[in-house]
């Protein structure tokens, strides 16, 4: 038997949701006018030349919960998701995490029923974002134009920053709930440096935007298990001792947050980060 692709669904002129023949695997197809006429039960062939991009939903809850999406979910929405989807994993890799084919498509329904009722949700991690994830904002703000254009509404700041969570979730197999819980703790910590310091960092500044990075990745590291040696731990702790006791805070947050034992190296390297805060010169 000659495999060839069945059509279930066309979301838009671009995106089909289609049955794999004769194996009946459900797969996306992406490319220009694939879907344009198509109906359930049209045939496309393996080998059209239209095919661009191909997405598999492999684990069966996914499956079965985008089957669900889809029934809930205005087809436009899916289908320019669905392209949004193919330009991340084209900007980040193509095996993405497959739980953006349900994440997406329901934040971007969401975004724009509240957009087109005048409910602009505030972002409070919109900086630690920009700062943290550049290419993500960057991939979110053409995704956003494609939304308003597509839709007629106009995408604020705040929401480019809430896309730009999905497409770091989606190049990572992490969910969207563990970026937000790390952003927010980087951003309590943050704050706790102001409050022990008694000065307001000067968001921005190139000591201020290597803090946050490498709070992030330190929070990385001790959320996995990673060691770190550290030459410098003892004269850090000697030349510095009230970076270091300022360090030890941090990581005694980040230790309950995230109930695990947090190297005395690793403190020792945000103390030294946390130095270059304490030297700079009062604005």
């Amino acid at each position: 038997m000659s495999r060839s692709y069945t059509v279930q669904r066309a979301f838009n002129n671009n995106v089909v949701l289609v049955k794999e023949e004769p194996r009946g695997m459900e797969v996306i197809l992406l490319g220009k006018g694939i879907g344009f006429g198509k109906k359930p039960g049209h045939a496309i062939s393996i080998d059209d030349e239209r095919i661009e991009k191909k997405f598999r939903l492999e684990d069966e809850q996914h499956i079965k919960q985008y089957h669900h999406l889809i029934s809930q979910v205005d087809q436009d929405v899916i289908g320019l998701s669905e392209e949004i989807i193919a330009m991340i994993a084209k900007e980040f890799a193509p095996a993405l995490n497959e739980h953006v084919h349900l994440a997406l498509p329901d934040h971007i329904q969401f975004a724009i029923q509240r957009l087109q009722n005048g409910m602009e949700i505030v972002n409070p991690f919109l900086f630690e974002i920009q700062t943290l994830y550049p290419k993500e904002c960057a991939l979110a703000q053409r995704a956003a134009e494609r939304i308003e254009r597509d839709f007629g509404v106009e995408i604020p700041e705040s929401e480019v920053g809430f896309l730009a969570l999905h497409i770091h979730s989606a190049a990572t197999p992490f969910p969207v709930s563990r970026t937000v819980r790390f952003t927010n703790l980087i951003k309590e910590l943050v704050q706790q440096v102001e409050e022990q310091t008694g000065t307001k960092l000067q968001s921005g500044s190139i000591d201020y935007v290597r803090l946050i990075t490498h709070l992030r990745f330190a929070i990385e590291r001790i959320n996995q298990g990673k060691a770190v040696q550290n030459p410098l731990l003892d004269r850090v702790k000697t030349l510095f001792p009230e970076a270091y006791q300022l360090a030890a805070s941090l990581t005694a947050k980040i230790s309950q947050r995230l109930q695990v034992e947090v190297p005395e190296d690793e403190t020792g390297y945000v103390a030294m980060h946390l130095q270059r805060l304490l030297q700079m010169p009062e604005a």
